[in-house]
């Protein structure tokens, strides 16, 4: 009995012989965008305002963890400011879940993380977070 050799032909068959599929099956998908991801372009954006608005905080190194490694009797903090290190480490978690926003929208989200970031950069300049910006909040 002799066996037939198939051969596959690239041109017209996927991987299990059957024809390709519509693009309706496959549509061109924006890339997903997780809050993670938005919440470190949110800090990134607003860590580049101060940066070019005061020199002191251009050597300062901003990082985003997940949570604080305890928490202290004030309850869990948001943020962690080490000027020996030159650093700010803001805490991603508490910010994103400990908020009460009286509208749980992308706008307000985004106000709430960016006011983490000046009120940590003004504990660092030992500043009030209004003088940070005061351009910025003028409507």
């Amino acid at each position: 009995m002799r066996r037939r050799t198939r051969v596959a032909r690239p041109d017209r068959h996927g991987r299990h012989g059957r024809l390709d599929r519509s693009s309706v099956v496959r549509p061109p998908l924006p890339a997903i965008e997780t809050r993670a991801e938005k919440f470190d372009l949110t800090v990134g954006t607003a860590v580049e305002f101060l940066r070019s608005a005061w020199p002191e905080l251009r050597e300062v190194r901003f990082d985003v963890g997940w949570m604080p490694p305890t928490a202290d009797a004030e309850g869990i903090p948001r943020w962690a400011v080490l000027p020996d290190e030159k650093r700010i480490v803001l805490f991603r978690l508490p910010i994103e879940r400990l908020a009460r926003l009286h509208r749980p929208d992308d706008l307000h989200r985004r106000m709430m993380i960016e006011s983490c970031v000046f009120r940590a950069a003004a504990e660092y300049l030992d500043r009030d977070p209004w003088d940070l910006g005061p351009e910025r909040f003028r409507f």
